[in-house]
């Protein structure tokens, strides 16, 4: 299949290389030429506006950080709506507020364009392993369309209803894990505070009711004081917003999502937006004066931060 693809960040790079290396033929977008150089040494096409990577394609995909910049991509004066044809099928990956879907949507519709928002979860290494979780929203009939296209990307594709259905489901998947990781941190900070090794905790804990995929995928990275970014604060502040502006929409209560929205707050004002979200550990050490590190850890508090 021909595929036009926009945003080659932490998400959309590997995603990029996982459809090249399927047999699509993928002309990339990005503001970045090192992003671009990339993909070109991965046998991709390389293009450079919005519009280039739209035209003549079966399939178009964005991925870019928020709403603003998916709405460049498709309504700006170089946009994929100037040159995709009629009968294409475009799919946004990114994580926006459905009722940014619902008005490309209609934008798309008027140029007879077919429009999925299908955003994904499982970070960078599930990106680059081609494992992620996609969510659909849109026609159930475009969906069945370009469904193992997506399956190229990741491990599951599932289908949750009308056009915004798919960005709803992300930001109920994105509460969730925001408050699996404040919970945890919360919970390793008071046993550390209490002398007891939270390596040992993790590991006592993790096979019970406790124990879940956030858990095991972060409290590595909390133990080892390694943040770099599989998903940055920032952006998990961005979709925190959009779930409190759209539960305000609809009239739905989220205390605890507006709780460890003020600490990811708290941290971005910390200087610690660009670390993974993982960091939320660092409000509560703050709080309490100590590190949730174990004592067999010998790195050093600093030098993966």
């Amino acid at each position: 299949m021909n595929i036009g693809f926009i945003g080659l960040g932490i998400m959309g790079k590997p995603m990029a290389k996982n459809l090249i290396k399927a047999g699509h033929k993928v002309t990339c977008y990005d503001h970045h030429q090192e992003n671009l150089q990339e993909i070109q040494m991965a046998s991709g096409e390389i293009c450079d506006t919005e519009a280039a990577a739209a035209q003549n394609q079966d399939l178009i995909i964005t991925m870019l950080p928020n709403g603003p910049q998916v709405r460049e991509a498709v309504l700006g004066p170089s946009g994929i709506l100037k040159t995709a044809s009629p009968g294409t099928v475009f799919v946004d990956m990114s994580s926006i507020a459905p009722n940014t879907s619902q008005e490309l949507y209609a934008a798309c519709s008027q140029k007879g364009i077919e429009m999925l928002d299908a955003p994904v979860s499982g970070g960078e290494p599930k990106a680059i392993d081609g494992t992620l979780s996609i969510m659909v929203g849109g026609k159930e009939s475009v969906f069945l369309q370009v469904k193992d296209v997506l399956l190229a990307m990741g491990s599951s594709a599932v289908y949750c209803g009308e056009i915004g259905a798919g960005n709803t489901t992300k930001l109920a998947n994105q509460i969730i894990v925001a408050l699996n990781i404040a919970a945890a941190s919360e919970a390793f900070s008071l046993s550390t505070k209490a002398g007891v090794d939270p390596e040992k905790v993790f590991h006592a804990i993790k096979g019970g009711l406790a124990g879940s995929t956030v858990l095991n995928a972060k409290m590595p990275m909390i133990l080892d004081r390694c943040f770099d970014p599989g998903f940055r604060i920032d952006l998990h502040i961005k979709d925190l917003n959009n779930a409190i502006e759209t539960a305000h929409k609809v009239g739905s209560p989220i205390p605890l999502t507006v709780q460890v929205m003020e600490m990811m707050q708290q941290l971005h004002a910390d200087n610690c937006g660009s670390n993974d979200h993982s960091a939320l550990v660092k409000f509560y050490e703050k709080l309490s004066g100590t590190l949730v590190i174990s004592t067999s850890n010998e790195c050093q508090e600093g030098t993966c931060d």
